[in-house]
């Protein structure tokens, strides 16, 4: 062992945007390009909303303008704008801000004061503008670096505060907003606010119905057992269904308005307090499994100083509520036991339909009972023996929790392409899954395929979301297969399987296709991988005189060398995302059905597109 020195000269002090700016997943999370609703950039954007939303809730303000161009983001506000005196402090000192005081923000959504200064000490340009008592200030920063102070001027702008900034692209490479994840985000925050216009690029975002109308939007009049129940206390709401063609849970929760995606103490005592309700009203003692199967809620409360499990604030980790209220798990079970209580008692209709469907849960549960230990038994031994599914190391130690968000799982298809990723990946935090031959068209099929079939059942235990999308052991699902027509086949028929059993996965963000190149164009100099046919172009004009071309057939043939560059730091993914426009019976039925006239005609007129942009550029 070599003998290193430990003296003073070991210990260093960095100020904050340095250290920020080092360890910036402290801050925001993973980094990411944007590919993902919990890429870093979008966790910035945030945390810039917040502010202006804890305005909004104080009364200050009922509009918020948002404006991304390009890698621009712009957040105006019309609240009562940051004192001038503290303009720069506020976005550049740690430990600086409004809601230390608990009397202006009892229940905010941020209290440690570190998020816009996360936000400036990423970006290559952020700047603060004040407007407030017909006077304004603004400063602008490079890196969290002040490079501009302005004095304070007059002003007859309408109060509010001003932010613009630019991620850095040292830090996060290649990003993009993509508008899908800034509208649900956008959304989500209207729907707890009701009373707030959000406008994102002229298009205006409003609720007056709150949770509801989260639920309404996301789901369809068909899809729904029966209509939402709405229940609203004064530091509560909840709202919730039960899905037709769903089979797992489904739930959406927040805290002071902010999307715990990954649950916390408030959604696991909703999903316990329900049950427990649910029995007393029928007088049975029902599996909970039964009782929550195919659900879809959400439950929105309000603490006082939450507590989260990390600074996204993705998880809830209070077990308080504040002030003289009980325990979160109490007030809950309180609020559910008299509210959803007396919703059935006078809502008969609803209590019929309820109990039906719990008892079919039942006998579906007690039909699959043998079925699914048998395939629980397959699954264990196929993962010993098989070694279908290589793990990532997060999932052998004890920071699991912690680094959870930074798991990936691959889903490949041959010996070979396993092979390459798996000598290539980072072990510690991304998986494979491996695939024997084709999936199975599981569109039509019942739960019970899902246990019958080798490679659906081990791909759900490896995933672990038999009983609810809480238990889910990787953020990020990648399908990784060749780019040829039985490679998207493939990809159709895992999309479909999603689609079909656990569409939450698709809908809460969770599902990738992995982008690998086409071609290697490279020179005795310089190699660069080209994912389109315009980046070829692009690379043999640069790489002149006539260099080597190779055509990439299939991901077999990539070299764990070279494959490691395509899952690293500069991975390309494209999320999975649903088309509002069509219900997922819908989609499935036109896509993964039988043949009909209708998609013949699709495909032919598609076919025609390809063929009318082949001949253009020939």
């Amino acid at each position: 062992m070599a003998n290193t020195k430990y003296t003073e000269d070991n210990i260093r002090s960095l100020d904050w945007k340095e250290h920020i700016r080092m360890r910036p997943g402290m801050y925001i999370g993973k980094l990411g390009d944007g590919s993902s609703p919990d890429d870093g950039i979008y966790i910035l954007l945030k945390e810039v909303l917040d502010n202006s939303i804890d305005e909004f809730v104080m009364g200050a303000g009922k509009t918020i303008e948002i404006r991304i161009k390009d890698k621009e983001v712009r957040v105006r506000d019309f609240g009562r704008g940051v004192p001038l005196g503290k303009v720069v402090d506020v976005v550049s000192k740690m430990n600086t801000g409004g809601k230390y005081d608990s009397r202006a923000f009892k229940k905010s959504v941020g209290l440690n004061g570190v998020g816009t200064k996360a936000v400036n000490a990423l970006s290559s340009y952020f700047k603060i503008e004040s407007i407030r008592d017909n006077k304004v200030k603004y400063a602008a920063f490079s890196q969290g670096e002040l490079t501009q102070d302005s004095a304070v001027e007059d002003s007859s702008k309408r109060k509010g505060t001003k932010v613009v900034f630019i991620p850095d692209e040292a830090i996060f490479k290649n990003f993009k907003y993509r508008s899908e994840y800034v509208v649900k985000m956008l959304k989500n925050y209207v729907y707890l606010n009701p009373g707030l216009t959000i406008d994102f690029n002229g298009e205006k975002f409003f609720s007056e119905n709150g949770l509801k109308d989260l639920l309404s939007d996301n789901m369809s009049g068909e899809d729904m057992l029966y209509p939402i129940i709405h229940l609203r206390g004064t530091d509560i709401e909840v709202a919730m269904t039960h899905s037709k063609t769903q089979y797992s849970e489904e739930y959406h929760s927040f805290v002071n308005g902010q999307n715990t995606t990954q649950g916390g103490t408030h959604q696991a005592a909703f999903r316990e307090s329900l049950v427990k309700t649910i029995r007393e009203f029928y007088g049975k003692n029902y599996e909970a499994s039964d009782i929550r199967k195919s659900i879809v809620s959400a439950i929105s409360i309000k603490v006082m100083e939450p507590v989260f499990e990390s600074q996204t604030k993705t998880k809830l980790g209070s077990t308080v509520m504040g002030g003289d209220l009980p325990t979160v798990r109490t007030y809950i079970n309180d609020f559910l036991k008299t509210q959803l209580d007396n919703f059935l008692h006078k809502n008969s209709n609803v209590a019929e339909v309820l109990q039906r469907k719990i008892m079919q849960a039942e006998r579906e549960r007690k039909e699959l009972s043998g079925i699914r230990k048998l395939a629980k038994d397959r699954a264990k031994k196929s993962n010993l023996h098989n070694k279908k599914l290589r793990d990532c190391r997060i999932h052998l130690g004890d920071t699991k929790k912690q680094r959870n968000l930074e798991t990936t799982l691959f889903i490949t298809e041959g010996d070979s392409a396993s092979g390459s990723i798996t000598k290539s990946r980072d072990v510690n935090t991304q998986a494979v899954f491996s695939l024997k031959g084709k999936p199975l068209n599981s569109y039509g099929l019942s739960k019970k395929i899902v246990y019958e079939n080798e490679e659906f059942n081990l791909l759900q235990a490896a995933l672990n979301i038999e009983e609810s999308m809480e238990d889910l052991r990787y953020n990020n699902i990648v399908i990784a297969t060749d780019a040829d027509v039985d490679g998207m086949h493939i990809r159709l028929l895992l999309i479909t399987f999603f689609l079909q059993f656990f569409p939450e996965v698709i809908k809460e963000g969770h599902l990738y296709i992995l982008q690998t190149p086409l071609f290697r164009v490279r020179n005795k100099k310089k190699t660069i991988y080209c994912y389109s046919e315009e980046e070829r172009k692009s690379a043999l004009e640069e790489l002149k005189p006539k260099p080597e071309i190779t055509r990439f057939k299939g991901l077999g043939e990539i070299s764990p060398n070279e494959f490691v560059h395509f899952i690293g730091d500069d991975i390309r993914l494209d999320p999975v995302m649903l088309d509002k426009q069509m219900s997922i019976e819908e989609m499935l039925s036109f896509y993964m059905g039988k043949n009909t006239p209708n998609r013949q005609e699709f495909i032919i007129n598609n076919l025609k597109v390809e063929l009318d942009v082949i001949e253009e550029q020939a």
